[in-house]
């Protein structure tokens, strides 16, 4: 009979989401890992089966967590369009502020495991392209009302919009990681609010 489990399975996946976000996925050893979760190797195997399934419950937790904070500033009604979009850019500047350090952020573990792994992760890239699918039917329902409202200028579709929103956001993850400070960033976030808005 198995001996039950001692240890919180979500704080260790929130413990490894974080560990993987910091080194990336090829990176991460599995000792960096066993001292993220306070876990032995075998507890580790024992409970995940191997570092990729590991991975693949952290991606799946940050997308979650991440993903729900982006969608309730997106679906707040109580707000016009252009300051849900507003309120979205704030939220990712101050994720990426809050992440840095040596004077860099460690960016968006999705954008992070795109340019890791989406080409040769199979089940990495079917969670990265649910979860863009995702943000993006929220951002074009926004883009949309934008636009009824007479508050969005652009003639563009709100599928072309939504598309040109994330490939910014995704930009700024990288610029933060590059070491764009919250200036720099702010101002990449105005520039794009204000091509929607002109």
């Amino acid at each position: 009979m198995p001996r039950p489990r001692t240890f919180d399975e979500d704080r260790a996946v929130d413990a490894a989401m974080r560990t993987f976000w910091a080194n990336g996925y090829e990176a991460t050893t599995t000792d960096d890992l066993c001292a993220a979760t306070g876990l032995g190797r075998s507890s580790i195997y024992n409970a995940f089966t191997s570092k990729h399934e590991l991975f693949r419950r952290a991606l799946l937790h940050y997308v979650e967590t991440m993903s729900t904070n982006q969608l309730g500033i997106l679906e707040d009604e109580g707000r016009s369009p252009v300051e849900r979009l507003r309120d979205l850019f704030s939220a990712v500047i101050d994720g990426e502020v809050a992440t840095r350090r040596d004077g860099r952020s460690i960016g968006c573990l999705t954008v992070n495991t795109t340019v890791e792994l989406a080409g040769r992760d199979v089940e990495a890239a079917e969670i990265l392209d649910r979860d863009t699918e995702r943000r993006a039917a929220a951002l074009r329902i926004v883009i949309a009302a934008g636009q009824r409202a007479g508050e969005i200028a652009t003639v563009r579709d709100p599928e072309s919009v939504a598309r040109y929103l994330n490939a910014v956001i995704a930009g700024m993850r990288v610029a933060g990681q590059g070491g764009a400070d919250r200036a720099a960033l702010q101002s990449i976030a105005d520039t794009a609010v204000d091509a929607l808005t002109g």
